[in-house]
């Protein structure tokens, strides 16, 4: 399984992402552009010391990205707004591809053909939209849960 983030606006998201990444064991993936430089400081002191850990991939754009997602035999799970399925209904697998859009405009309607499946975190009436590093944990932590993909726990030091 892997975690993709189209063309996120805000460092701090994306660090978070990529720490939740790399505490799960998961690859995550940047399809740039980004609205911030990859390896800036806003975007270390967010992913703090675990982007040391994490297995980061960078894509120039959807289209390598979805290239290699592809390549790879993965289904394209798009979280969206727009997605009639609540992500607790569907039925992830190992391999897939989750994608979550930026967070000023989500994913353009290209990118929404491409996608196997669109998945939708229900939500409130009237509000709009959840942080993208949430939905990001909330989407991989139900994925991951439904694929038995979590890491081993660690015993507590004591």
């Amino acid at each position: 399984m892997i975690l993709a983030l189209y063309c996120p606006d805000i460092a701090q998201n994306a660090g978070t992402t990529i720490r939740t990444g790399a505490c799960l064991g998961v690859p995550v993936h940047i399809v740039e552009p980004a609205g911030f430089p990859v390896g800036a400081a806003a975007f270390r002191r967010a992913g703090m010391d675990y982007l040391d850990a994490a297995d980061l991939v960078r894509h120039a754009s959807f289209d390598a990205f979805d290239a290699a997602r592809r390549a790879q035999g993965r289904r394209l799970i798009l979280f969206t707004t727009a997605g009639a399925t609540g992500f607790t209904d569907f039925a992830f697998a190992p391999s897939d591809a989750l994608l979550f859009g930026r967070e000023s405009e989500g994913v353009p309607e290209a990118v929404h053909r491409r996608a196997d499946a669109r998945v939708t975190i229900p939500m409130k009436a009237g509000l709009r939209s959840l942080n993208v590093a949430v939905s990001a944990a909330m989407g991989l932590a139900e994925a991951l849960r439904q694929t038995g993909g979590f890491p081993a726990a660690r015993p507590r030091a004591g």
